[in-house]
């Protein structure tokens, strides 16, 4: 009995010893995965940033974030070149930790938001770069529209509370405020303002 077990696991061995070589050849077996289709994800905005510095007095760095934030992300695998990202921020959300500052932030000497109550951002080319993506495409600011090449880092995937798929990434601009209309107070802050952008999103 234990002969027959063994002859027959002999024979299967080398059956499949013999197999495997010409299944490689026909492209039959082993073959490699095909890239996953495009996928959209959504912003998730109580875990997505935006944050901003600027030169105070050419002596320290002054921060700040935007607390609301909103968008879309088609991220493609298999053609790098047909991914897209497009984002939104209320400007009258901005937050420095100080309700006076803030309130001047929001008034017509820098953003003002009652006229320009949002800032986009919209896509116009994605390429695969290392790791993550170079991103071009218009900032709309104040009114101004500029274009902004922008490299975001995937940093990592995984599963979301509900068990949905997230992805995650970072980018850092530099931006020159009066660019975009906003030249007041030269003298006392930076003209250069330096945006960091993380995002989370969960794939819709």
């Amino acid at each position: 009995m234990h002969r027959s077990i063994l002859g027959f696991a002999a024979a299967s061995s080398l059956v499949t010893a013999l197999a495997l070589p010409r299944a490689l050849e026909s492209g039959a077996a082993l073959s490699p995965a095909a890239p996953s289709p495009a996928a959209t994800y959504q912003v998730d905005p109580v875990h997505s940033f935006v944050v901003f510095k600027v030169k105070h007095m050419n002596a320290s760095y002054a921060y700040g974030r935007f607390n609301e934030c909103s968008g879309t992300i088609v991220l493609d695998d298999a053609k790098p070149e047909s991914s897209s990202v497009s984002m939104e921020v209320k400007t009258d959300s901005i937050d420095t930790g100080n309700g006076k500052r803030d309130q001047h932030l929001k008034s017509p000497d820098f953003f003002n938001v009652k006229e320009f109550p949002t800032a986009s951002f919209k896509s116009k080319s994605v390429k695969k770069d290392g790791k993550g993506f170079q991103v071009s495409g218009d900032l709309t600011l104040h009114g101004e529209t500029k274009p902004v090449t922008i490299t975001m880092e995937h940093v990592g995937s995984g599963k979301g509370p509900q068990g949905g798929e997230i992805a995650g990434f970072e980018g850092r601009v530099v931006l020159k405020r009066s660019d975009f209309g906003m030249k007041s107070y030269l003298d006392m802050l930076g003209d250069e303002v330096t945006l960091n952008v993380s995002v989370e999103a969960g794939k819709k």
